[in-house]
């Protein structure tokens, strides 16, 4: 069966808004105030007392908090003008953050989490009053293990990576149960896997071993059998991997570590291509993480707060971090981990804010549902590849020919032996029509990547869009490259020049350290009144400092 004939598809006209905005401490007035604080009355006062002159002394400010002076409607217009600088999935067609999992976020998911009863709770409460909050990490704990075939979840991991930790630390404790905590020091990975698996192993002190693919561009299966010994403590594996390729011989990397006492981790970051379709269970993984702000819907938040899920097998159960909650009869307790679990991952349950999002997806979907989404997202992705490679320069490198799961990484490698510009820099320009995309993660294996996963939200015009915009840019590289290199220029900020952001003698992370570093900017009116430090003016400073300011 043929591929559709894509119709002719430009790119629409786009121009970023540019405010020029200050910061929030520039914009403040001495005396300026968005609220009027009213005196507290007297008899106020002669009831509940002086509350400031109870309090101790170690607990008073010295003097007032140097904050900025400025009314509502300025700060109102302030954010809305810094929010309009900015690209998001709710604004354009985000399938280039590949390997994110950019979904659409039902709002009315963000309904549910902005109820009082939601918002008001506290981690520490007596678990008697958060019985709504407890419930609902219990259902979803069960819903993950029905998802995965495994045994037992826990949602204390607050992101991915942090999923990612928890699996090895259960690892970790479960070869020291058996006193082989010292002869298991090694763990293989591959390099298509997400870095955070061999990042995590190395933090946990051990030796990591990296597969490359074989000649088909898979997973090598011989390698990896070579790789196993007696110190093999693991594997840990993303599957797809992070260019889109499924590994077929998954279940036999999975025995063959177990065939040396080796666990088998799964990092299932990529899961959105095959939820209802194959579960770590069916490949006898023994501990598996899902990231609940990817795969689940639960918006990433400019990379944050995320949430993961970590389900295990019945032997490693006992190893689950805590707390954890469990139901008796009607009621959900909370208790500390087991004897042998390896402790708190997060201060609290986890990410409570994403746990009601990624239950309300799952259950609006049903299995069904879930099976559709990722249908959908294997064709979307598919037929995404289709439409790149047709562009003069673009490739989809390894597995030749074969189709790929929910994302793929591409090379510009022949576009930039012909014309000189490379991924970074198509990537840039690409912001100038409205878009933009990820590379890869270093190292560069695949040469002038770029990753690109469309999930199952884009419909086929988004996606057509997208290429149509790609397809122009990869035009210009060969015709006017000039104008490929020095881009942006419909954007809130030009072609920046990366020097100062090398020179860390130029950086300046907090508003104080900007005004000590650049007196120019202290010299302002009201500038030094100001110097507190804060993220916001921190982010503005180096950014200040990257244009050449």
């Amino acid at each position: 069966m043929s591929l559709p004939v894509a119709p002719k598809t430009s790119p629409r006209r786009f121009h970023q808004a540019r405010w020029d905005e200050p910061i929030v401490f520039e914009l403040s007035t001495p005396g300026e105030r968005g609220i009027a604080v009213t005196p507290v009355e007297q008899v106020v006062r002669d009831t509940v007392g002086d509350v400031m002159g109870e309090l101790p002394a170690e607990l008073r400010r010295a003097e007032r908090p140097r904050l900025p002076e400025i009314s509502q409607m300025r700060v109102l217009k302030h954010y809305l003008r810094l929010s309009q600088e900015n690209l998001g999935s709710d604004l354009n067609v985000d399938i280039g953050q590949g390997t994110c999992t950019i979904k659409y976020s039902p709002k009315i998911n963000d309904q549910l989490i902005e109820v009082p009863q939601l918002r008001a709770l506290h981690p520490a409460q007596n678990p008697a009053d958060t019985q709504g909050a407890l419930e609902l990490i219990w259902r979803l704990e069960r819903l993950m293990a029905e998802i995965s075939g495994m045994d037992a979840v826990s949602l204390a991991s607050p992101g991915g990576s942090a999923g990612i930790w928890t699996n090895i630390a259960m690892i970790r404790a479960y070869h020291a149960s058996r006193g082989e905590a010292d002869q298991r020091d090694e763990v293989i990975t591959t390099i298509f896997s997400h870095p955070s698996n061999a990042a995590a192993a190395k933090v946990a002190g051990y030796k990591v071993i990296t597969i490359y693919p074989d000649s088909d561009g898979y997973p090598d299966l011989a390698a990896m059998k070579a790789a196993l010994s007696e110190r093999t403590a693991a594997i840990m594996v993303t599957n797809p991997e992070d260019t889109g390729i499924y590994n077929p011989a998954i279940k036999e990397w999975v025995d063959a570590a177990h065939s040396v006492g080796a666990l088998a981790s799964y990092d299932q970051a990529n899961a959105a291509g095959i939820l209802g379709i194959t579960r770590a269970r069916d490949a006898g993984f023994d501990v598996c993480q899902f990231n609940l702000h990817k795969t689940f819907s639960a918006p990433h938040g400019c990379g944050g707060p995320g949430a993961a899920a970590n389900a295990v097998s019945a032997a490693l159960a006992p190893f689950l971090p805590g707390p954890r909650v469990e139901r008796i009869g009607d009621e959900f307790v909370v208790r500390d981990g087991a004897d042998l679990s390896i402790g708190h991952v997060a201060p609290a349950f986890g990410v409570i804010l994403h746990v009601v999002r990624a239950y309300a997806w799952i259950m609006a979907l049903g299995g069904d549902g879930l099976l559709e989404a990722s249908q959908i997202a294997v064709l979307n992705n598919n037929y995404l590849m289709h439409r790149v490679t047709s562009i003069p320069g673009a490739s989809a490198p390894y597995a030749t020919g074969r189709r790929r799961i929910e994302q793929v990484r591409y090379s510009w490698q022949e576009l930039f032996e012909a014309t000189g510009i490379t991924s970074e820099q198509i990537g840039i320009r690409m912001a100038d029509f409205g878009f933009h995309y990820w590379t890869s993660h270093h190292p560069y294996v695949v040469p002038q990547p770029f990753t690109l996963e469309p999930t199952e939200c884009y419909s086929k015009a988004e996606i057509d869009e997208y290429v149509a915009a790609l397809g122009e840019v990869a035009r210009e590289a060969r015709e006017t490259p000039e104008v490929v290199r020095t881009a942006p220029h419909r954007q809130t900020v030009h072609h920046t020049h990366h020097d100062s952001l090398d020179d860390p003698e130029k950086w300046a992370i907090t508003w104080r350290a900007y005004l000590r570093k650049y007196p120019e900017v202290a010299a302002r009116p009201g500038a030094a009144e100001h110097s507190v430090t804060v993220a916001e003016s921190g982010e503005f400073a180096v950014a200040h400092v990257a244009a050449g300011a």
